[in-house]
Formats: structure tokens, C-alpha cells, sequence
């Protein structure tokens, strides 16, 4: 439990991944929070998981009071989640409190829907476990239990101010009809407890976003507004605070290889070992092959590298790569490289992230390339797949783990955008590939349109791809307008 300063009341951690950061290290101790959401936001995984990593984290005694799930619906839906409640039941450390419509369970303590007897059980169920958490879920369900809104009032009170004499740190959850309105359907919890926490899950352009939302803290310092939040099979929910995010990375003069050597030397003696390079082109243009030339660079030198992509499967990562002469499965089998494969339409953004860090920190790459964003920015919000860029940047450079994310232009010569999100802005280095037709052939072009802390090369030069990679020429003169698709060629061009 952490200690608040200026009389705030100290935090319990809620050991959330991600929540504790926006909560400011959690919910504050002794009182009571209510979790309010529309159907399907994770309310009641959000109450069972608090009770379970304070049961895994500081072996704390819980107590779950279900007002509308039986207890062995409870215990076999969280199955999934890899949490064993009846093993923990055994061992002393939970108990139910079963007040749904249900028939009783076998080893819960169940009753009637009198609350002031409910009061009594709670109380015998904490001090069975030597409860310090408590959940009840769904309050919601017995509100038409009572006669008027003032009985139900009064009865809240009851039972909340119990729970806070007692010392316990309880979540209630309760049902809104809206993602954005009123809190609840009675509108009255929210004014009962001492803290709010909402859960949405919204309907944004035919695709869903869950994120969650700290209202209100009452008396203790929380981070506002809403926070892109994920259920992971497995692990539950996961928060990711990216608006949280401070900007304190560190910064190295560490070079390391692209893979060509060239382009090496057009970024000044290769890519910063803690930078995230963004290559930008027109379908065609060899962001996959900058991709195999930069896993194999990291190969090269005893590097491990991670490949996700969103485009292509294994099966053809594998052998695009064989035609360039990089042996992708020899690197598997040496331990040096993994690739995950998975269509972007799988799962949501957030979810994506979340999926990708835990690989990260399983597999610890040196390297990290994400082919291509855009296969992600097409199935998600603007909002989004900023925010998953944001947060897959940050984490890499946490780690000082060098990035390569590639992105498609619209256009097929030319363009004024890098991405359509413009997300190059927490790029630090932009290579942009570009289609140009010279009397009737087209060529390729490439440049290094920015490289933060470091001088390069601004230069175009023109490049080919033959079967051992990727070979760039000398500077295109003579020639203006390639980067705007419009090229214009002096007649002292020996290609005009």
C-alpha cells in the first residue's frame, strides 16, 4: 500500500496492468469504488481481477458478492483467464457471497435479498478469509428489490459504510444504458461511492474501442480522461496508458547497420540503436525488402530480431526473402529470428499492442519491424492506430530496441503525406522510397527525408533490386519534382 502525501488517502494497488499508472498507484485504500459500464465493457473482470492479484500479488484474503451470476458461473467463466478460484477457495483465501437468483452453490455463503442481513454475511465471509478486498457485482441487478430510489438509497449507505468501517477497499460495478450519459440506470451509486470508474466500450466507424476512464477520485490525484484498454485471454484486463507516457527515453550514439551499406552511409553511419525508422512507399517499392535486408543486418552481427506482419504469412516472408538470397529459417532455427504472422482484422489495436510487448519481453529482440502499419491503420480509428503507434514506439525505445515499421502511400508517384495519420512525427528516422518513369521505364528512387540528432545524406538516388537485395546508385540530377510524383528532367540529363 502506498502512502499519499498532504493527508490524501494512501493507494492499494490494483496490480492492473497499466491501471495502476493513470490510478496514480492505485485505488484509494479503505474506500469504496464503483465500476460503471454498459454490457460487455469487463465490469465483472475488472471486480474479480482486482480480488485475484491481490490474492497472487500480496496473498490477500477476498470476498465476491454476486447479485446476479451464480458463484459457479463465476468460477468457470474466469477459468479462461487462467484463474483457478476454486483452488484458492480451498486454500482460504476467497469466499462467495451469493445472492443471485441462482439455487445455492456448494461452498458459498448464500441468503436472502435483505440487505441488512447481507451486511451480516459480508462480514462473516471477510472475517472467514481475512478479506482486505471486496467485489460486488452487479448492484444493479437488485435495484428493483427496492420499494423507491430513497430506500435504495439508504441502503447503499448501509452497506458501503460498513465496508469502509471494516477497512476493506471494495468494488461495486453497476450498469449505465449509454457509453456516455448518465452513470448509472438510478443514478444514484455514483453519489454513494467515493470513487467512479467507467468502462466503455464504443461503436467508432463499425469497429469497436473499449477504453476506461477515472472519474473521480475523492480526496486522492488520479490521470484524466479515457485510456485505450484491452481484454487479453489469459491475463484479463490490460490499460495502456500511452497519454501517461512521460518523455524520458534515453539516447545513445550507438550505430548499428541497416543492412544495406549504402543507405548506412546515406544516414551518416547507419540507424541510432534506441531510434524507430519509418520507410514510406507506393506499393512495389521495397519496404519488405528494406525489412529482410534490415534482419539480416541484425543477423549479421548476433542480433535477435522480431517480425510482425500484418501482410504477409510465413510462407511468404520466407520465401520472398530466399529469392533475395536471406536464409529467414536458418535464422529461426539458429534462435536469432521470430515472425509473427497474423492479419491485422484478428483483434483490435490495443489488444495488437499488448500481444506485442508480451512477445517483446518473452523473446528480448535487439530488433523489432512491424510490416506494415498501414494493414493496421485500415481496420482501426484514426484515434487508434496513432495511439498504437505511440505505444508501440515508446516501449521499443524503453527497451533501446531499434524499429523498423514500414507504411504504403496512397498514391502510386508522389504524395503529400507519409501516412495518412501522419505518424511520422514519432518517427526519428523517415527513409521514402518513390516510383519515377524515365523515358518510358520506371525506376525507383530513394532518400532519407529526416534522421533526427544526426546529419545525412538529402540527396536521391536511384536504386534496383535484383536478386541478391537491394542496390542504390549514385544522385538522380538533372531531375526535379520526384517526391511530388511530377518529375521534370534538364535536357543535360543523359536519362532525359
Amino acid at each position: 500500500m502506498s502512502a499519499s502525501p498532504n493527508g490524501a488517502p494512501a493507494k492499494l494497488p490494483t496490480f492492473l496492468e497499466g491501471f495502476d499508472v493513470i490510478a496514480d498507484g492505485g485505488l484509494p485504500a479503505g474506500r469504496v469504488t464503483l465500476v460503471s459500464g454498459t454490457a460487455g465493457t469487463g465490469k465483472t473482470i475488472f471486480a474479480v481481477q482486482f480480488l485475484v492479484e491481490g490474492i497472487r500479488k500480496s496473498n490477500e484474503g477476498a470476498v465476491f458478492v454476486t447479485f446476479e451470476e451464480s458463484a459457479q458461473d463465476i468460477r468457470q467463466n474466469m477459468l479462461s483467464f487462467g484463474w483457478d478460484i476454486q483452488r484458492w477457495e480451498d486454500e482460504g483465501l476467497w469466499a462467495f457471497v451469493d445472492a443471485a437468483f441462482a439455487p445455492d452453490t456448494a461452498g458459498t455463503i448464500a441468503g436472502s435479498y435483505d440487505l441488512s442481513a447481507l451486511t451480516a454475511r459480508i462480514e462473516h465471509a471477510m472475517a472467514k478469509v481475512n478479506a482486505k478486498r471486496v467485489a460486488l457485482d452487479s448492484f444493479s441487478a437488485v435495484q428493483g428489490q427496492f420499494p423507491d430510489l430513497g430506500t435504495m438509497r439508504a441502503e447503499l449507505f448501509r452497506i458501503t459504510n460498513t465496508l469502509k468501517a471494516l477497512g476493506v477497499t471494495a468494488v461495486v460495478t453497476s450498469e449505465r444504458t449509454h457509453d456516455y450519459g448518465e452513470l448509472t440506470r438510478s443514478g444514484i451509486e455514483e453519489f454513494v461511492a467515493d470513487n467512479v470508474v467507467i468502462l466503455r466500450n464504443v461503436l467508432d466507424d463499425e469497429k469497436r474501442r473499449r477504453t476506461v476512464e477515472i472519474l473521480k477520485f475523492r480526496g486522492a490525484y488520479h490521470q484524466r480522461g479515457e485510456y485505450p484498454l484491452a481484454i487479453i485471454p489469459d491475463t484479463g484486463l490490460v490499460v495502456v496508458p500511452l497519454s501517461a507516457n512521460e518523455l524520458r527515453q534515453r539516447s545513445t550514439e550507438i550505430r548499428i547497420t541497416s543492412g544495406v551499406e549504402e543507405l548506412d552511409r546515406m544516414c551518416g553511419g547507419g540507424f541510432f540503436r534506441d531510434s524507430v525508422t519509418l520507410v514510406s512507399g507506393a506499393t512495389g517499392t521495397g519496404k519488405t525488402l528494406l525489412v529482410t535486408e534490415f534482419v539480416k543486418g541484425g543477423f549479421e552481427h548476433g542480433e535477435k530480431v522480431l517480425v510482425f506482419a500484418f501482410e504477409e504469412s510465413r510462407e511468404q516472408l520466407t520465401r520472398n526473402a530466399r529469392g533475395w538470397g536471406v536464409d529467414f529459417q536458418k535464422m529461426e532455427e539458429a534462435g536469432q529470428l521470430r515472425l509473427r504472422c497474423q492479419y491485422p482484422e484478428m483483434t483490435g489495436p490495443e489488444e495488437h499492442l499488448v500481444q506485442m510487448k508480451a512477445l517483446v519481453q518473452e523473446f528480448k529482440p535487439d530488433r523489432v519491424a512491424i510490416d506494415s502499419l498501414s494493414a493496421v491503420e485500415r481496420v482501426t480509428t484514426p484515434k487508434s492506430f496513432r495511439e498504437f503507434v505511440l505505444g508501440v514506439t515508446t516501449f521499443l525505445r524503453d527497451h533501446d530496441i531499434a524499429g523498423l515499421f514500414t507504411a504504403t502511400t496512397p498514391q502510386l508517384l508522389g504524395g503529400s503525406s507519409i501516412t495518412a495519420t501522419h505518424v511520422s512525427t514519432v518517427t526519428d528516422t523517415i527513409v521514402l522510397l518513390r516510383y519515377l518513369e524515365r523515358q518510358g521505364e520506371v525506376q525507383r528512387g530513394i532518400t532519407v527525408l529526416k534522421m533526427r540528432g544526426s546529419m545525412h545524406d538529402k540527396s536521391i538516388r536511384e536504386f534496383k533490386i535484383d536478386g541478391s537485395g537491394m542496390h542504390i546508385g549514385e544522385p538522380l540530377v538533372g531531375i526535379t519534382g520526384v517526391l511530388s510524383g511530377s518529375p521534370i528532367y534538364r535536357a543535360s540529363d543523359p536519362g532525359a
